[in-house]
């Protein structure tokens, strides 16, 4: 079994900022290596947890991990995308939840494991797959997906300014053979970015691995998916905690929060705002929570991650 050496990043503050009730009914959307599920059981009687995860691996070590909890009825793991909430849930009987986390992007032992291939440091196949049951895998991407597809997904979600040239040096390399593996994949990246861009901005491939990742998974559309359908299974006083580690997946939770809690667009000078056009959500925090310096200092995972917290009021 694969050990999942994953520090869970803002544990205590999504799962204070979830005002778990303990008869409550609750989901972890995104299990991994099960921190946030544990310590959400811990805060519940005869509450349920319902926690997600699309990838085998984090099933099996927590089949383990959780087995207490498991046993005592407070946790049930389900194999699936996140993408699939609702239905998932309406099939084992639960129409209502009374709060779900997200810590969205990839778990440490996915990067650790170098033979998934999502990290540009092991030398593997091309894969990238968070469901290795899906077709789609990071060398079709690479190797099949046209010029100006690869240079859209490169400059959309790996926000990469050398996507043209990188897109076109995967195109020259692949007429001659396919591109196999990741080591493969870094050597033309490098060699599409000029020296003194190179030097600056941490690995030259960090930003064309994200975006191909993105794109095989298609992390952004399950995302959005996913939280709209959390917000409608939302109970009253129930709310959703989203941890972000990039800037994309933080600019769509923000831009769907503030959605669901601003003010329609209403004629000026109302002396009273009908009661149905009041929202049904509220932000718990205006602003995000970031770590704190000790997590900082514990785990550099910390660095870019964001907790943005929604409540439905009505």
């Amino acid at each position: 079994m694969t050990e999942f050496n994953h520090i869970t990043v803002l544990l205590d503050e999504a799962i204070d900022n979830l005002a778990v009730q303990p008869e409550g009914i609750y989901v972890d959307a995104t299990l991994g290596g099960g921190g946030h599920s544990a310590l959400l059981a811990s805060k519940l009687t005869t509450g349920k947890l319902w926690s997600f995860d699309q990838d085998q691996t984090a099933i099996d070590f927590n089949q383990n991990h959780l087995q207490t909890e498991i046993e005592a009825g407070k946790v049930a793991l389900i194999q699936n995308n996140f993408r699939n909430i609702k239905v998932a849930l309406n099939e084992v009987g639960v129409n209502n939840i009374d709060g779900i986390v997200y810590d969205l992007g990839v778990s440490s032992p996915q990067f650790d494991d170098g033979q998934r291939g999502f990290s540009y440091n092991y030398d593997a196949p091309l894969d990238m797959r968070m469901n290795q049951n899906q077709d789609l895998n990071a060398k079709t991407v690479v190797n099949e997906w046209p010029f100006n597809d690869l240079m859209r997904i490169l400059s959309r979600y790996g926000e990469e300014k050398f996507a043209k040239q990188i897109a076109r040096a995967i195109e020259r390399f692949r007429m001659n053979k396919p591109i196999e593996t990741t080591f493969e994949l870094v050597e033309i990246i490098k060699s599409a970015i000029p020296m003194g861009a190179r030097r600056t901005g941490g690995h030259p491939a960090k930003k064309s691995f994200q975006a191909i990742r993105i794109a095989v998974n298609d992390e952004l559309g399950a995302v959005e998916e996913s939280l709209q359908q959390a917000l409608d299974l939302l109970n009253v006083n129930g709310r959703i905690a989203v941890i972000t580690f990039h800037s994309l997946e933080d600019r769509l939770v923000k831009t769907m929060f503030k959605e669901k809690t601003q003010l329609p667009d209403l004629p000026s000078g109302l002396p009273v705002i009908p009661d149905e056009l009041q929202p049904d959500f509220k932000l718990v925090n205006r602003k995000p929570i970031y770590a704190t310096e000790l997590e900082l200092e514990e785990n550099r995972r910390a660095h870019s991650a964001k907790l943005r917290v929604i409540e439905r009021i009505r």
